[in-house]
Formats: structure tokens, sequence, C-alpha cells
């Protein structure tokens, strides 16, 4: 695909640039197209509105995408090829100039994200070693910023204590305008690259204008910092970056500080209960009762002489035996022995002795209840019996 001959970036504005040339973009939601320069960078695409714009509009990071379509819907264009970007957060719709232009991008944008060159595209041998290529310097460029982010995490950089006043956590775009509303404050401003890695510092002056000046900052592999200029500048800290500029400018550089005073009460909005009018009130400065914090318990002690056994607070118990039931005996039924009953001394048997009777004999000799019951019952079973084969 031919694309239009430009004025190339500087290498350190936009690295890795893999394709380029014009699309048009949309958001699924939208209506309205966008003729945008787009460049292919990394794994992110970067739009500009013309080709000599030096900084982006927009740009799209890759590595959301979940897949990528051909869009078949049609268009006042009719050389026109769209594509679809399914993104994890919705769709965004692209629109290359051909059909060729679209296997172009389709081909380099899944040699970014699945780092692999597609096989399902017609493409040229020579288009197909150029997508080889740009899948080896990603592979590459990748290794080297996980390296980076390595030695960087290790570095003992703290962004809360080690960062300089003047550092905001802005785009390019963000610091100018901070610069600009807000000129009291400073004209120098730390602030993150486009890289995500090294950062850059921005400044404004005054001539028949405002003038904007943009520098990066490296962070070196074996500690330190490097203000890329034409000749590089070594500084040991961030601090010692700031520093330098102001001392190199004579002064005429200021470091931004945008925080401001702070209140020295509490101030609080409420409505009077009679009027409803509103007014700002002061919370009293009284300072709060303190809070009862309870007792904790006594810990144990921990200190012990040399050779002293520590023993537990609670010695081991032995494990609880499992209670079983005892297993029931099976007995053989054997008839029921009858004691000799002895003869009373006082008086001796008649022959008017009656169940009764002898049941008091029996307690009398003291012998055992369920004796005297087997023994009774024994002898109405016998009275039964005969008086049985009597009636027969």
């Amino acid at each position: 695909m031919a694309t239009s001959k430009r004025a190339r970036r500087r290498s350190n504005h936009l690295t890795h640039c893999y394709h380029e040339g014009y699309l048009e973009k949309r958001l699924f939601n939208n209506t309205a197209f966008r003729r945008l320069w787009t460049c292919l960078c990394g794994n992110t695409l970067f739009f500009f509105n013309n080709t000599k714009d030096n900084d982006y509009v927009e740009k799209l990071d890759l590595s959301d995408v979940m897949s990528l379509t051909d869009d078949c819907s049609g268009d006042r264009n009719l050389e026109a090829a769209g594509l679809l970007l399914y993104m994890k957060d919705g769709e965004i719709q692209i629109t290359a100039p051909s059909l060729e232009a679209r296997e172009l991008w389709k081909g380099f944008i899944y040699c970014v994200v699945e780092l692999s060159v597609p096989s399902s595209l017609n493409l040229l041998p020579g288009q197909i070693h150029m997508m080889r290529e740009t899948v080896e310097t990603e592979r590459e460029r990748r290794n080297n910023l996980s390296l980076t982010l390595a030695a960087a995490s290790s570095s003992n950089l703290s962004l809360v204590e080690d960062m300089p006043a003047c550092y905001q956590p802005v785009s390019r775009t963000e610091a100018e305008i901070m610069l600009e509303r807000h000129s009291d404050r400073g004209n120098l401003l730390l602030r993150p690259s486009r890289d995500g890695v090294s950062l850059a510092v921005t400044t404004r002056q005054d001539l028949n204008g405002p003038v904007f000046r943009h520098y990066r900052v490296a962070r070196k592999h074996d500690g330190g910092y490097t203000f890329d200029v034409e000749t590089p500048i070594p500084c040991a800290t961030l601090h010692g970056v700031i520093n330098c500029l102001v001392e190199k400018t004579n002064g005429a550089l200021t470091p931004f500080i945008m925080e401001g005073p702070y209140e020295e009460s509490i101030t609080f909005v409420q409505a009077n209960e009679e009027s409803g009018e509103k007014s700002l009130q002061c919370a009293p400065s009284t300072p709060m009762p303190p809070v009862p914090v309870p007792a904790l318990p006594p810990k144990p002690e921990e200190e012990r002489e040399e050779g002293t056994p520590v023993q537990a607070a609670h010695p081991p118990q032995p494990p609880p035996t499992p209670f079983r039931l005892p297993k029931a005996e099976r007995k053989t039924l054997n008839p029921p022995l009858v004691p000799p009953v002895p003869t009373p001394r006082t008086s001796p048997s008649t022959s008017t002795d009656t169940p009764d009777a002898r049941l008091r004999r029996l307690a009398v000799n003291s012998v055992p209840l369920d004796v005297v019951a087997r023994t009774i019952s024994e002898e109405l079973k016998l009275k039964l019996e005969r008086r049985l084969a009597h009636q027969q």
C-alpha cells in the first residue's frame, strides 16, 4: 500500500512505528467518522489530525483487543473497507481507503497482538517479510520493556518521598494547560513520558506569546538519570535534574508548585431549622474525649531461666476412649429351679396350705421375691394343666 510522504517524526517521539496511513475512525455508538493519520507504534494506535502534527489527538491500546473482523456494512465509498475492533469495553469501527490497505492493517495489528504472522490473509512475499520483522522487533521491545520495568521496581525510587514537588501525573497537553493557567506558580513541570518508562520535563516561557518545550529524562540501568539533549547530562537523582535546569538557565526556569494553603478549621454548610436558609458553619475546636480502650489480657511469661523447661498452661489430655456398648450375650433358658422350702419350726404343715401362706413363709425366711414369683407361677401353671386334663 502506498502511503503519503511526510516528514518523519523524531525517533524519541514515537518509537517502533511499524505501519502508518490514513484511517477513518469512530466509536460504535457514534455516527460521524473522523479521518485521521494513524501510526501503529508498539501495540498502540496513535491518531493525528494530519501528517505534520507531532502531538496525537487520540490513542488506542491494542492490548485490550479481543477479536478483529471485517465490517461488511454498506458505505458511501465503494472502495473503502471497514474493520471492527472488539475491545473489552466496546466496539470501534475503522475504515481503510481500500481492501489492500485493510488487509495490511489487519496483518500488522495481528502481529503486535498475537506476536505471529497471520496465515489467513492474502499478502505478498514482501509484505509477509515486513510482518516477520515487525514480530521480531515487537518481541525485542517487550523484553527490553520488562527488563526496564524490573530495574525500575528494584530501585529505591518512591513516588511519594523521592519525587520532586514539581512532579504532576499528567500528559503533555495537560502539562501545557496547567502551566498556562497557573503561570504564577512556576514554569517547569516534571511528568511521565509517553512510553510509560521514562519521564519528561515541560517548560513554558513568554516570547511574543507562550513558548513550550519538552525534554526527555531517561532512567539509566545502573542507576541515576540522563537529561536527554544533544549533549546528554547525567544526574544522580530527579532532584538533580530539576536543579540542573534551574542553574543552567540562571533561575529563568522555576519549579511548578501546585500545592496551595490548607484550611485551619473544619467548616460545613448547614440549613437553619426555622428559615431553611443555608449558611457556612464552623465545627467546634474542642478535642474529642478519649475513647476508653479495653484492657488486654495479661500475656504469658515469655522469658524463662535457661535450663527451665517451659510447661504448657494446660497439660495435654489423652484422647478419649470411644464408648462402646457391651454386646448382649445369648443365654439358654433353663427350667427354673425351685429352692427347697424349709419346714417352719413353729407349726407343722397342714393340708390347708395355700399359696398366700407359702408366700408369707417365704417372705419370713428371707427368700428373694423373684424366686418366690417364679415358684408361684410354676405351681399355678401346674394346677391349670391338671384342670384342663381333668376336663378332657
